[in-house]
């Protein structure tokens, strides 16, 4: 059971094109391989997944505990960890749950993944001043991305040689290999139809220059947790709705409540599935702004949610909390009617990014107590007029106006829950 970090200097150097090659090509060649993320993040999980069919955890060092990172961490085979952002980019005031704070909680190398279109001699000093930066934080290898030629290469690991480093591989500029994106992040892997595409060009892209035997040489143990704490379980019976307007549940949570004994009914509010029987409704974020229009005339979904919240409890994350309110007006301005649970309105016609880690705290409901989480969206709320929620922080402890609404049985809020504080 041995690991990596894949970093960079920055967001958009490749990491996550890098990942996905490497635990497409590692497995398709017999390597038992599996890949994590660092950090907050629904979406480059989902492509990990696709590359080597195994669950892909999210490690997060603001939001988790220590235990906790290192019993998701653990598993057979070699550990691919995708970082955020740039190496030692995390939440102020002191760089908390970067993915240099990662690796220093796993005890994990670092391979850096540099986007060396626009340089030559110039990487030496960038990759030379990153492995010395931290002497906690070992970077023990480069790859190289976005390299223009025979000759480029060429360059660029003569600039590096007096550092020490090895270059494990080299990337070619290629632009068959760039994702599409939105205003969250990429497309979702469910919405890509070339995807196995995708997956089987990257991999043969880095399958000629990749040093198998020395990337597997600088992984490192991965340390073992024998018990962490585990989010205990809403409901016994716990429907979650489950499709690409609704995708952003996070595996560790929906885990946590399968061990404890609950049952997940999964169901698609898009093809109009009435919500099923169960004690407990979880609508987690996603796209519904996306899918707005489709969403207001699903009928049977809608009632369905209605009903239910007459006796059963329903939560609602982000984009879960926007249907759970009145209305909900999409890019175009048209407004649509949403299920009416809560008196919110929201709008996507002006955009504004909200973006932090947050500290929750909520004193009643079966979410009730203290949570870590996060906030990441760019709707505007038009009227929001219920009781709050959740009591809030940001990452460096300064109060925040409250969160969310709780009417009768319905809640939801903004934030992602992620663990219990």
């Amino acid at each position: 059971m041995r690991g990596l970090i894949l970093a960079a200097p920055s967001s958009g150097a490749g990491k996550t094109t890098l990942t996905l090659a490497l635990l497409r090509l590692l497995s398709r060649e017999g390597v038992p391989v599996r890949g994590a993320k660092s950090g907050p993040d629904y979406i480059d999980p989902r492509f990990h997944e696709a590359a080597c069919g195994l669950p892909c955890p999210n490690l997060d060092a603001w939001a988790m505990t220590p235990e906790r990172l290192r019993a998701l961490a653990a598993g057979d085979g070699l550990l691919i960890i995708e970082g955020a952002m740039g190496l030692f980019d995390g939440a102020p005031p002191d760089g908390r749950g970067s993915v240099a704070d990662l690796a220093r909680h796993l005890r994990l190398p670092v391979v850096l993944v540099i986007d060396a279109g626009r340089m030559a001699g110039s990487i030496a000093p960038l990759v030379n001043g990153f492995a010395g930066h931290d002497p906690r934080v070992r970077v023990t290898g480069v790859i190289l991305n976005n390299v223009g030629s025979d000759r480029h290469e060429a360059m660029l690991r003569r600039a590096l040689a007096p550092i020490g480093l090895p270059v494990l591989g080299a990337l070619r500029r290629n632009a068959a290999l760039a994702h599409p994106s939105r205003h969250l992040g990429l497309v979702q892997a469910q919405e890509r139809p070339d995807l196995e595409n995708f997956l089987e060009r990257a991999a043969d892209a880095l399958a000629a220059t990749l040093d198998r035997d020395m990337l597997l040489s600088i992984s490192a143990p991965v340390p073992a947790e024998a018990s962490s704490p585990s989010l205990t379980p809403p409901a016994q019976v716990i429907a979650v709705a489950q499709d690409r307007a609704f995708g952003f549940a996070y595996p560790h949570m929906l885990s946590d409540w399968r061990a404890a004994g609950a049952e997940i009914r999964a169901f698609s509010p898009l093809a109009d599935d009435p919500v099923p029987d169960a004690d407990f409704i979880f609508l987690p974020g996603g796209y519904p702004e996306l899918h707005a229009g489709r969403l207001a005339d699903c009928t049977n979904f809608m009632q369905s949610l209605r009903n239910a919240s007459q006796d059963t409890e329903i939560y609602g994350e982000c984009g879960g909390y926007m249907v759970l309110g009145d209305t909900l007006t999409d890019a175009e301005g048209t407004r649509h009617t949403m299920a009416g649970l809560l008196p919110l309105e929201t709008s996507f016609a002006t955009r504004h990014l909200h973006l932090g880690y947050r500290r929750l705290a909520a004193t009643q409901g079966p979410l009730s107590g203290t949570w870590t989480g996060h906030e990441f969206h760019y709707a505007t709320t038009l009227r929001a007029d219920g009781p709050a929620l959740f009591a809030a922080h940001d990452a460096e402890g300064t109060a925040l106006p409250p969160m969310g609404q709780r009417v009768e049985r319905a809640s939801g809020s903004f934030a992602h829950l992620i663990d219990r504080a």
